[in-house]
C-alpha cells in the first residue's frame, strides 16, 4: 500500500483506509475482531474499513453488517484484484518488513486437510496452497537484509508445506518442509529460523536432521500440538496419531537436537474428558518435559462436531483443570530453565525490560526468555549470552566475550 501513496496514520491522525485481518478459530477471536471492527468505526468515521481473514471467509454478510465496513474480502486469491483497485499497480510476491516488531513472520503455506472434531479452520481453509520455494527464499532474503535476525516460518498446516506440489511428481523430486529449510540455511547474514506449530507426526527424520545439522541457524525448538494425552481424548478429537506415538517424535527430537525447547497446546476439558484422562495428559506433558505449555479450557465451537457432543465437562471442573495444567506448566518451565543455566544461548534482543533501566529482554533460541544488561543499542541484535541466573520471570544472561563462548560448547559462568 505504501506504493500507492498511502502512509501510516498517526497516533492522533484519523485514517482514511482502515484493513482488518480476522481470525475465526474461537468464538473469543471472532468477538475480537467485531470489537475492533467497531472501534475503527467509530475513531475514523470517514475511513473505508476492509475485511479480510478467516472470520470473513465464514460469515461475510455477519462481518459486512459492522459498521464502517465497505469491503469484506472472503478469498485471499482475492487480494490481488483488491489491490489494483486500491491502486497498487505492482502486488509485491512477499513481505518486506514488519512494523513494531523484531521478528520477521513468512507465510509458506495454507490450508489445511485434517479433520479435527473441536477445529473450524478446515471449513474456511480447505485446499493446500504452498508457496514457490524460491518466492520464499527471496522474502527470507530480503527481510534479513532489512535488518530481522529471526525469521518465523508459519502456516495453517506448516508441515503440510510442499504436499499439494508434489502431486503426480516422483517422490526423488518431492519437496518438503526439510528442503525448504536446506535453501534457506544457505542465505547469507546473521539470522536464525524458527518453525511455527507443527504436527508431530510431520516431523521426519529428515526434518530433525537438517535442523540438526544447523543448530545456529535453526532454533532447536519445535511446537508440537499434543492437545490431549489420552488415546481415548485423541480418538474423540479426530487426531492423527496416539500418545505413544507423539512421545516417540519428542524423543526423536531430543535424542538428535542439543537439549531442544518442546512446547505444546493443551485443550483442557474436551467433552467426555475423565479425571482418569486428564491424568494421562498430565502424566505424559512430565515424560515430555515441555518447556512451555499453551493451556486452553475447551469452549463449543459452533459448526464443530464436537460442539453437538452432548457429554460437555461442567464449567467448574474444566476450571479446576486448568489451574492443576498451569500450575504443571510453571514447573516444567522452571525445570527446564534450570538445565539451561551455565549454557550459551542465542538471544534475539527485542524490547526493554519494564521499571528497569539498563537492561533488554528477549527470546533465547530455545524459546525462553532472557534478561540482560544493555541498552537500546541491542534491539533486534542476536546476541550470545551465557544464562547465569534463574528467577520468577525468567532467566539472566550475561553477554559473552569471544574467548569465552564457543560456538558449540556450554558457556561457563565463572569465565564471564
Amino acid at each position: 500500500m505504501l506504493t500507492a501513496g498511502y502512509r501510516d496514520a498517526a497516533a492522533d491522525e484519523r485514517a482514511d483506509l482502515c484493513i482488518v485481518n480476522t481470525c475465526t478459530v474461537t468464538a473469543e477471536g471472532d468477538a475480537k475482531s467485531r470489537q475492533l471492527v467497531r472501534r475503527l468505526a467509530r475513531d475514523n468515521p470517514a475511513a473505508r474499513i476492509v475485511v479480510m481473514g478467516c472470520y470473513a471467509t465464514r460469515a461475510p454478510d455477519e462481518v459486512a453488517s459492522l459498521p464502517g465496513v465497505t469491503e469484506v474480502v472472503t478469498d485471499k486469491r482475492e487480494l490481488p484484484d483488491w489491490l489494483t483497485r486500491a491502486g497498487v499497480s505492482q502486488v509485491p510476491s512477499g513481505i518486506s518488513t514488519f512494523a513494531g516488531r523484531q521478528r520477521a513472520f513468512v507465510k509458506v503455506q495454507d490450508g489445511c486437510l485434517l479433520n479435527c472434531s473441536f477445529c473450524i479452520i478446515p471449513q474456511v481453509r480447505p485446499g493446500l496452497a504452498s508457496r514457490p520455494a524460491a518466492e520464499i527464499v527471496a522474502e527470507v532474503a530480503r527481510l534479513v537484509a532489512n535488518g530481522y535476525h529471526e525469521v518465523v516460518l508459519t502456516g495453517i498446516h506448516l508441515g503440510h508445506y510442499g504436499v499439494d506440489m508434489n502431486r503426480g511428481r516422483e517422490k526423488s523430486a518431492w519437496l518438503r518442509l526439510s528442503h525448504l529449510l536446506e535453501r534457506l540455511v544457505e542465505l547469507p547474514g546473521e539470522f536464525r529460523i524458527r518453525l511455527s506449530s507443527i504436527e508431530a507426526t510431520e516431523v521426519t527424520r529428515e526434518l530433525v536432521e537438517v535442523m540438526a545439522a544447523h543448530p545456529r541457524r535453526i532454533a532447536p525448538h519445535v511446537h508440537l500440538a499434543l492437545q490431549s494425552g489420552s488415546d481415548a481424548v485423541l480418538q474423540r478429537m479426530r487426531r492423527r496419531g496416539g500418545a505413544q506415538r507423539y512421545l516417540d517424535r519428542c524423543r526423536l527430537v531430543q535424542r538428535a537436537l542439543d537439549l531442544p525447547a518442546i512446547t505444546t497446546d493443551i485443550i483442557v476439558g474436551f467433552p467426555g474428558e475423565t479425571e482418569a484422562e486428564f491424568a494421562e495428559t498430565l502424566a505424559l506433558a512430565r515424560e515430555v518435559g515441555f518447556a512451555k505449555i499453551h493451556a486452553f479450557t475447551y469452549s463449543p465451537r459452533r459448526g464443530t462436531d464436537a460442539a453437538r457432543l452432548s457429554d460437555q465437562v461442567p464449567a467448574a471442573i474444566k476450571a479446576a483443570r486448568y489451574e492443576r495444567l498451569v500450575e504443571l506448566d510453571r514447573e516444567l518451565q522452571q525445570a527446564f530453565q534450570r538445565r539451561l543455566l551455565g549454557r550459551e544461548l542465542n538471544l534475539l534482543v527485542e524490547t526493554p525490560v519494564p521499571a528497569r533501566s539498563g537492561w533488554m529482554q528477549g527470546t533465547a533460541c530455545r524459546s525462553v526468555s532472557v534478561r540482560v544488561a544493555g541498552g537500546a543499542e541491542l534491539r533486534r541484535q542476536l546476541v550470545r549470552v551465557a544464562a547465569v541466573e534463574m528467577d520468577a520471570t525468567g532467566l539472566v544472561g550475561e553477554l559473552c566475550r569471544p574467548e569465552a563462548c564457543e560456538p558449540g560448547k556450554t558457556a561457563r559462568a565463572s569465565g564471564l
